[in-house]
Formats: C-alpha cells, sequence, structure tokens
C-alpha cells in the first residue's frame, strides 16, 4: 500500500461517489488482485456509509496515510454529491474485526436496499455486516426461480435467500443456521419486507444433527447451500460439503434445482462439479451464475463460485 497504490484508490473512490449507487454496492475490490499493492483493501457503499475493510496488517505507516487519504475524502465535492454520512475502518485482520469510525456518529443497524428488498445491517460491531454483497446476482436468481416453490436454505445465516424467494413468490422457505442471532436478523429482514412469515420457517440447529428436522418439511424444490468455508467446531468445508450434497436426492423434488456456492479462492468450480457427480449423481450441472462486475477478479476462479444443478428424470 504504497504512494502510488494509494493514489490509485483515492482516484477510483472519487469516480465512484460522483455517481454513487442507488443501492448498496462494492465499490473498489483489491482482493480481487486487480491493483498491486491494494490486494487486501475492500470499499462498500452501504447508502449513506462508506465501509473500509484492511484484510492484513499495514505498516503504522501506510495505516496514517490511508487514514489521511480517506479523510481527506471527507471534504471533497463528491462525498457531499454522494450524500455520505460516516466513513468506518475495519481492521479484519485483528480478532473480531474492530471497526474504526473516522466520521459520523456510530450507531448499530443501518438499512440498505438491493434489487429493491430491503436489509438491515450490523455496523461496527460484527465482522461481517449481514448482507455479503458479492452475491447480490444470487439472490436476483433465486427472486426468479422462487415462484410456487419449497425452498431450503441451508446455512442461512441471515436470510437473504430467504427474502429474495418470498419475494419471487415461493410458497415456502426453511432456513436452517446454528446461530440463532442470525436468524433473529433474518425476521427482521422478512419484516422490513411486509413478508408472510407463516410462509417461511426457522431452525436453528446444527445441520449434521439435524437432518430429520430438515426432511420433514420437504421435498424441496429449490435448495440453497452457502456455506463459510470454515466454522469452528460445526463446518470444514474441504471435508464436510460432501456429507451434504449426498443428502440432496432425499431432499428434492423430482425436478429439483441446488444452487451450491463456496467463496474460498483457492478452490475452484470443479470441487463442486465433481463433487455432486459424486455424491448425487442423479443431478446435473447447468451452470455458473455470473459475478457482479464490481467483483472481477484476476483469476475466473478466485472469486464467489454460485453453481446450479437440475434433478434428471430416471431414465426409463
Amino acid at each position: 500500500m504504497n504512494a502510488p497504490a494509494l493514489a490509485t484508490l483515492d482516484q477510483h473512490l472519487r469516480v465512484a461517489l460522483s455517481t454513487a449507487p442507488a443501492e448498496a454496492r462494492r465499490l473498489f475490490h483489491g482482493r480481487g488482485r486487480r491493483w498491486e499493492g491494494l490486494e487486501q483493501i475492500t470499499v462498500d457503499w452501504l447508502q449513506g456509509v462508506l465501509l473500509v475493510s484492511l484484510f492484513s496488517a499495514p505498516s503504522e505507516t501506510q495505516l496514517l496515510a490511508l487514514q489521511r487519504l480517506l479523510m481527506a475524502l471527507t471534504q471533497a465535492p463528491v462525498w457531499q454529491h454522494a450524500q455520505a454520512q460516516a466513513l468506518l475502518l475495519q481492521h479484519r485482520y485483528l480478532p473480531d474485526s474492530p471497526t474504526q469510525w473516522l466520521l459520523g456518529e456510530p450507531v448499530d443497524e443501518w438499512l440498505v436496499t438491493e434489487h429493491g428488498l430491503r436489509f438491515k445491517l450490523d455496523l461496527g460491531k460484527k465482522q461481517n455486516t449481514g448482507l455479503f454483497l458479492d452475491m447480490r446476482y444470487g439472490r436476483r436468481w433465486v427472486q426468479a426461480q422462487a415462484q410456487g416453490k419449497r425452498v431450503l436454505n441451508l446455512f442461512a445465516y441471515t436470510c437473504g435467500f430467504s427474502v429474495a424467494a418470498l419475494a419471487g413468490g415461493a410458497a415456502h422457505v426453511v432456513n436452517l443456521d446454528m446461530a440463532k442471532a442470525a436468524l433473529s436478523r433474518g425476521r427482521d429482514n422478512h419484516r422490513l419486507n411486509q413478508h408472510d412469515l407463516d410462509r417461511v420457517s426457522f431452525l436453528g440447529h446444527e445441520l449434521f444433527k439435524s437432518w430429520s428436522k430438515v426432511r420433514k418439511y420437504g421435498p424441496y424444490d429449490l435448495i440453497i447451500i452457502d456455506p463459510p468455508s470454515f466454522q469452528k467446531g460445526s463446518f470444514v468445508l474441504t471435508q464436510d460439503y460432501q456429507k451434504v450434497l449426498r443428502r440432496l436426492p432425499e431432499l428434492l423434488s423430482a425436478q429439483g434445482t441446488v444452487l451450491a456456492c463456496t467463496n474460498d479462492p483457492a478452490i475452484g468450480p470443479d470441487f463442486l462439479i465433481q463433487g455432486v457427480a459424486n455424491e448425487a449423481p442423479s443431478l446435473r450441472f447447468q451452470q455458473r451464475l455470473d459475478n457482479p462486475p464490481e467483483f472481477a477478479d484476476s483469476r475466473p476462479d478466485g472469486g464467489l463460485k454460485a453453481l446450479v444443478f437440475t434433478r434428471q428424470p430416471p431414465q426409463a
């Protein structure tokens, strides 16, 4: 993060804020490795809040230079033009990912929109805000596919996929996540969008101990699998994803669809394609969803992988 790199970041942010998005968006994705010296920095626009995240420790000199750049940005005409209200700097490389409020009055919660849907975010208190912006095309796809379907949302977190599914006319959505606080936020998100909670179920359980509960609500026409790469004591992607895939045939309806995702940059789409072929051979790979352009990556397989599989009818 030398002076030329910071100048590049400054120019990028000034251009982005001159036409600030109307909805929540990533403005700068250094983790896509397209700008030398900025590989460990991201900047998100949360509709009035600029969230800058550092994923590796800078030197004291680098940190001071970045803070000066950001504070100068708040004095530029583009800041007022964008109607920006707050500036946050998050240190993701430190335990608990502490966040500094460089500008603005600290608040715990913030409302944003995406594809016309509303979501409540956490600011400054947790590692993640509650909405992964790289998955916005995935949520849009689910909304377009959900009409009349029974949907299972595994590793539901704050239920972004569930909100999209209900908005798309899903008959019922089952959200499963062991983090009950995240599911509670999911209820908040549904309420924000005036959804009928009788069409949504929330299961605060550890998946591998809860297959009977999951089966009870099935079969499902659409299953969404979007796990963390690593969750201490409950999920390791390279070891446990196959356990989920082999359960798909007993959970899916006759012509069901699966959206299987991973965001580990070290794991390409073949991990899922081959995993499904081995564990659920009645499913066929159909397509990989595009990622939003603001998440462009120098390596095609380095970013989010969101893959669609459909169940094939048995051969006559």
